[in-house]
């Protein structure tokens, strides 16, 4: 197959392939522009257009749908890329909003202005699938358009755009929510309230505020990730409902997640105390058990669904008249209170499992600021003024 390459400026090329002739009897012309840093990489660039023409892979930008392109970003981008739930969330905006507002333009169409028109209608009433009043949140309109965005900019990268409308779109302001912990007596407060719960529960408890840990990674752990010797807890997976494959397992949120982390002599203590409970558990249910292996499981060994946890601890907050926080507080508890113990934020953020030191103190910036204010009033007495 025949093709040429054009030099359009600095490092701009023009590709053009032949791709045969139509029902009219025409020759047909393809054409591609690339970005390339001298003619050698070019020719490489043509010999690559010219074998997915070849193959029938290659898509004319012209004629691809949002609606098309979705579907084969889905395929070849999110089913190996993305978790399980962030998948299943990416779907049903693009069925219950993105596809039925924008689905029918072409991609080189969309521009700045349907995105802004379409970020609007999602601030209107009636188009929240509860039936509430309002519109959708702003973090849930700022999501939209993170999916927008990161499709359109694979449509980029993969040559059926020239540039990305979403780019020149200002995202929707979102303001931070509160964060909602329980300070230093609280938490012992609670704590002492919960060594009357079940074993199970007790431990959850007390693993939360020991070790920071998201719900999903404490759900995910196993006795071999324990090491009673060293106390160490080595955080490899997470555990997480997905609506129509139930629970799974996965590897944690980022690479930075996959960690090994201390944990408190006594938190030692009351692992090897409910141990013996399970064991005790799994020999009353005998063949009926399941070996998952997991601390945290049913009455049958099976791992415990992440509802259940939620569940719990709200009728746990509401029967013992405790401020109400969402089970994810018991992890900026535990963050909060490493800062208020002087803990440097480096090790607090590795600890958490945050990519980097700056996402720890974007997120706990009220307490360090506290803490920042304690440690100059120590100072003080140093000086006579």
């Amino acid at each position: 197959m025949a093709g040429s390459i054009e030099k359009r400026g600095k490092e701009s090329w023009r590709l053009v392939a032949s791709g045969g002739r139509g029902s009219d009897g025409k020759r047909i012309k393809h054409t591609r522009s690339i970005k390339a840093k001298s003619k050698r990489e070019a020719e490489k660039e043509l010999a690559k257009f010219v074998a997915e023409i070849e193959r029938g892979s290659y898509i004319e930008p012209s004629k691809i749908t949002l609606s098309d392109f979705s579907s084969r970003w889905l395929k070849d981008y999110g089913e190996k890329s993305l978790s399980p739930t962030t998948l299943k969330r990416y779907r049903e905006y693009l069925e219950s909003r993105i596809l039925p507002a924008l689905g029918h333009f072409k991609l080189e169409q969309v521009k700045p202005l349907h995105l802004l028109e379409f970020y609007n209608n999602l601030q209107e009433d009636g188009i929240r699938a509860d039936g509430k009043n309002g519109g959708l949140s702003e973090q849930t309109i700022l999501h939209h358009h993170r999916l927008i965005s990161a499709m359109f900019q694979d449509a980029v990268e993969w040559q059926l755009l020239a540039m990305n409308p979403a780019t020149n779109v200002k995202p929707p302001k979102v303001n931070k929510k509160k964060m909602e912990y329980y300070d230093e007596a609280e938490t012992k407060h609670l704590l002492e309230l919960v060594l009357f719960e079940k074993p199970k529960y007790k431990l959850l408890i007390n693993m939360a505020i020991s070790t920071g840990l998201r719900k999903g990674e404490l759900l995910g752990l196993e006795w071999s990730h324990v090491d009673f010797d060293e106390k160490l807890i080595h955080v490899v997976q997470s555990s997480l409902y997905v609506s129509g494959k139930g629970i799974i397992t996965k590897a944690p949120k980022n690479e930075s997640s996959k960690r090994t982390i201390s944990i408190p002599s006594k938190i030692v203590i009351l692992l090897k105390e409910y141990k013996a409970h399970q064991n005790e558990q799994r020999l009353q249910v005998g063949d009926l058990w399941n070996n998952s292996n997991r601390l945290f499981t049913t009455w049958d060994g099976d791992p415990i669904h992440p509802s259940t946890i939620n569940n719990w601890f709200r009728k746990f907050i509401r029967r013992n008249n405790l401020k109400p926080i969402p089970f994810h507080g018991l992890r900026h508890t535990a963050a909060t209170l490493l800062i208020q113990k002087g803990v440097h934020v480096k090790t607090i953020s590795n600890r958490l499992g945050h990519t980097n030191i700056s996402t720890t103190m974007d997120i706990y910036g009220h307490a360090l600021k506290s803490s920042d204010q304690e440690a100059a009033d120590k100072l003080n007495d140093v000086f006579t003024v």
